[in-house]
C-alpha cells in the first residue's frame, strides 16, 4: 500500500483479513461494495482505529489539513407544517398557539444583517404551511436578492420543491428553473433522513418519496443548481440501511457531480414525537460516540473520489466531537448558523451560534488550517498562526439574534392571527 509507514502496515496484518482487505482497496483508490462498508461497521478494537487512520489518510489526499467553515445565517420563515413527521420537534399544526410565519420583510431584515455581519449565504428552509402560495418561496429569493444581490440563497429542500411546484401546477424542471431564475443558488440536501421508503413509512408517512428526493436532486444538478447531501442516523436504521444510502448518493454524484458536501445528522431525540411517544419498537435515542465516528469514517471512505467535503454538525454533536471528526474524515466545520431552530426545538444542546474565532481555534488545535470557504468551496481567506476577528467575533451581545423559544412566542408572527393564502 503506497505511501503507509511499516507500523500501519504491521498493523493491518494483525485486522481482520477482511476488513484489512477493504481498507487495502480503499487505499488504492478503488470503490468499495455495500457488502465492504457495511462490514467496516463491526469493526472494533485495532479495526476500528485502522478504518478511522484509513478515512483520515483518503480525506488528506483529496483535500489536504484545511479545515472549511462557512459564514451564514439560518432563515427557517415559518414552523406551520402540514407534515407530521416523526423526528421533527420544530413544526407546528396550524392550529397551534406557536406556529409562527416571518413576513417577507422580516426575512429580507435577517438575511440583510447576516451580509452585515460577514454572511455569505443564507439558509432558507421552512415547513410546508397549508394553502402556501405557489410563488412564496420565489417571491421570498427575489427579495434577498434585490436587497443582497451577492448573497447566496441556499434554499428549499427536495421537500419544499416538490410542496411548491405542487402548489404552482408546474413540473418540477419548471418549478426547480423559476426557483434558480429568482435567485436560489443551491439547494439543501435535507428531507433525506434514510433513503429506505420502509423506513421512511414509519418514521414520517407522508413524506417525500426517496423516489421524488432522488429526482428534485438530479433535476437541480442537471440545471446547474448544486446541493448538499445529508444522512439522519441513530434511529430505527441498520448500518446496512446507511451504507446503502451512501451508495444512492455515490451514485447520483456519478451522474450529475452536483453534490458539493456530505453531512451525516446525527438523530436528537429528546423531543422527537417518535421517540418521545415510544412509537417505534426498538428506536434509538440517536447514535453513540463510536457509531458517530465509524459513520463519518466509513462516508469517507465510500465516497473517496466522488464527494470531496464531508461535514460534522457541531449542533448535533458539539464542538468537542466536532473537533475529534476532524481527525476521522471530515474536513468542514459547516456553518456558524446565527440562528438555528430545527435541531433546537428537538433538544440539541449545543447553541445557535458559533463564532469564527472559535471555529479557527478548534482546528489550530488539532494541527490543521482554518479557512473561511463559500457555499461552493471556494476560499475566501485562509488564516495562519495569527488571530484575527471577524465582525461576527465582535459581537457581544448574541440574544439580539433571538432564538426559536422566543419566536415561537412572538404575537406578531403569529400564524393563526395572520393566516397566508
Amino acid at each position: 500500500m503506497k505511501t503507509q509507514t511499516s507500523l500501519f502496515d504491521s498493523l493491518l496484518r494483525l485486522a481482520d483479513p477482511l476488513i484489512s482487505d477493504t481498507l487495502d482497496r480503499a487505499l488504492s483508490e478503488k470503490e468499495i461494495t455495500i457488502p465492504e462498508a457495511t462490514r467496516l461497521f463491526s469493526a472494533n478494537g485495532i479495526d476500528f482505529h485502522l478504518v478511522v487512520m484509513v478515512a483520515d489518510e483518503i480525506r488528506k489526499r483529496r483535500v489536504g489539513d484545511i479545515v472549511t467553515y462557512v459564514v451564514n445565517r439560518n432563515i427557517n420563515f415559518t414552523n406551520v407544517c402540514i407534515k407530521q413527521c416523526g423526528f421533527c420537534a420544530f413544526s407546528r399544526d396550524f392550529r397551534e398557539e406557536e406556529g409562527y410565519f416571518l413576513p417577507i420583510e422580516e426575512i429580507v431584515k435577517r438575511a440583510k444583517e447576516a451580509s452585515v455581519l460577514g454572511a455569505t449565504e443564507v439558509c432558507v428552509q421552512a415547513g410546508l404551511p397549508p394553502d402556501m402560495d405557489g410563488n412564496t418561496y420565489e417571491n421570498i429569493c427575489k427579495s434577498i436578492k434585490k436587497e443582497i444581490g451577492n448573497i447566496h440563497i441556499h434554499g428549499f429542500s427536495p421537500e419544499e420543491v416538490l410542496y411548491g411546484a405542487t402548489r404552482s401546477n408546474l413540473s418540477i424542471q419548471e418549478y426547480l428553473q423559476r426557483l434558480k431564475d429568482a435567485g436560489v443558488n443551491s439547494l439543501p440536501g435535507t428531507a433525506a433522513e434514510i433513503l429506505d421508503q420502509s423506513l421512511r413509512d414509519k418514521i414520517s408517512p407522508g413524506r417525500i418519496s426517496v423516489k421524488k428526493w432522488i429526482e428534485i436532486i438530479k433535476t437541480a444538478h442537471r440545471l446547474g443548481i448544486p446541493s448538499t447531501s445529508t444522512m439522519m442516523f441513530g434511529h430505527l436504521e441498520t448500518h446496512e440501511d446507511r451504507v446503502k444510502h451512501i451508495g444512492i448518493l455515490r451514485d447520483i454524484q456519478k451522474e450529475t457531480g452536483g453534490f458539493t458536501e456530505f453531512v451525516p445528522l446525527n438523530f436528537i431525540h429528546s423531543e422527537a414525537p417518535m421517540f418521545r411517544e415510544k412509537l417505534h419498537t426498538g428506536i434509538k435515542s440517536g447514535a453513540d460516540g463510536s457509531d458517530v465516528i465509524l459513520t463519518h469514517a466509513i462516508a469517507r471512505i465510500m465516497l473517496n473520489n466522488r464527494i470531496n467535503n464531508i461535514q460534522t454538525s457541531w449542533v448535533k454533536e458539539g464542538a468537542n466531537m466536532s473537533q475529534l471528526l476532524l481527525t476521522c474524515g471530515a474536513n468542514d466545520f459547516g456553518g456558524t448558523l446565527i440562528n438555528e431552530s430545527i435541531s433546537t426545538a428537538a433538544g440539541a444542546g449545543h447553541g445557535q451560534l458559533i463564532r469564527p474565532h472559535k471555529i479557527r481555534q478548534i482546528v489550530r488545535e488539532i494541527g490543521r488550517i482554518p479557512a473561511q470557504r463559500t457555499t461552493g468551496y471556494k476560499i475566501i481567506k485562509m488564516f495562519g498562526s495569527d488571530e484575527e476577528e471577524d465582525i461576527l467575533d465582535k459581537i457581544e451581545n448574541v440574544s439580539q439574534f433571538g432564538s426559536y423559544q422566543e419566536l415561537i412566542k412572538l404575537d406578531r408572527y403569529r400564524y393563526r392571527n395572520n393566516r397566508r393564502n
